[in-house]
């Protein structure tokens, strides 16, 4: 939900959606406009699709649990190097690193690193 959004904007959705979808096991199995509903008012509305989509596949794939890898997590919907990072790092206690878009850009600029920062080669 953080995603291109304040903290402050996103905490009465975050509250409500929770409430709603309090385990992974309760977004997968909701509706996708069940889903919208709670996320309406957000904007960027491919995060929510593909939040449910990572829910079901979660449940479908590996028994409701993330994986532990950046690989098996980069494989989910919406979920890229740097969140997969972010997952392993801190919520599974892991090693990973996390490379957030804004300070690629301020080293690319320092080290005037030619090419768009989040170009994969």
């Amino acid at each position: 939900m953080l995603q291109q959004t304040q903290v402050a904007t996103v905490m009465p959705y975050f509250q409500r959606f929770m409430e709603r979808f309090p385990a992974v096991t309760d977004l997968a199995h909701a509706e996708q406009d069940e889903v919208m509903h709670y996320w309406t008012g957000l904007g960027y509305y491919a995060r929510a699709r593909n939040l449910h989509k990572t829910a079901r596949q979660l449940v479908l794939t590996h028994n409701g649990e993330f994986p532990d890898t950046v690989e098996e997590l980069i494989a989910l919907p919406g979920i890229g190097q740097s969140t997969a990072g972010a997952i392993v790092s801190i919520a599974q206690k892991g090693r990973a690193p996390i490379l957030d878009g804004n300070v690629k850009r301020v080293l690319a600029r320092y080290f005037g690193i030619a090419g768009w920062p989040g170009e994969r080669h």
